[in-house]
């Protein structure tokens, strides 16, 4: 079997296995395996490529959301893992939807930015911006909570990602115009 088409299979049994169990009890797998996985990660000095989503309402406010398993006291960016081979953004429309049930339109590349993780793990992150209508949802799951905010009124508790990744897309939109 292709590399490629294994891992996403492999992804698509995962999730049709956790659609199964309980949210409950899926949060709790989450919230348990988390700490697991970085600490795999950190050991194996891996490489994880993935994607951040600014995804813009009509008025231009950003899309955040509060994981129920990784850092759940902040408000982060939607993201999510890119397949061996699959383009930014489609993880990013894919992730979107999955997480917030919001489709993402107009999805473009902006950067990639790499960041060496504590524990020694690094992240190659992927920052795709595009436009979604409609209000999100959380999944109940991977996702305890979803909303717009005014970029110039984030909350006080957004990642230091989603600052990062705005002066990144404003970067680009200066040297796009």
């Amino acid at each position: 079997m292709v590399p490629e088409l294994d891992s996403r299979l492999i992804q698509i049994g995962a999730a049709r296995m956790f659609g199964h169990i309980p949210a409950p009890i899926h949060r709790t797998l989450l919230r348990l395996g988390q700490p697991l996985r970085l600490r795999l990660w950190g050991l194996l000095r891996r490489e994880v490529r993935g994607c951040h989503i600014l995804a813009f309402d009509a008025a231009g406010r950003v899309l955040l959301v509060r994981h129920s398993y990784h850092l759940p006291g902040r408000w982060l960016l939607p993201s999510g893992g890119l397949s061996r081979g699959e383009d930014p953004a489609t993880t990013a429309a894919r992730e979107l939807a999955e997480e917030t049930g919001c489709v993402l339109l107009n999805a473009t590349w902006i950067t990639t930015d790499l960041r060496v993780m504590p524990g020694g793990w690094r992240n190659r992150v992927e920052l795709v911006a595009g436009q979604t209508f409609g209000e999100p949802r959380a999944d109940g799951r991977e996702i305890a909570e979803a909303a717009f905010f005014s970029l110039d009124s984030l909350p006080e508790t957004a990642g230091t990602t989603v600052h990062s990744s705005l002066a990144l897309w404003h970067r680009w939109q200066e040297s796009e115009g």
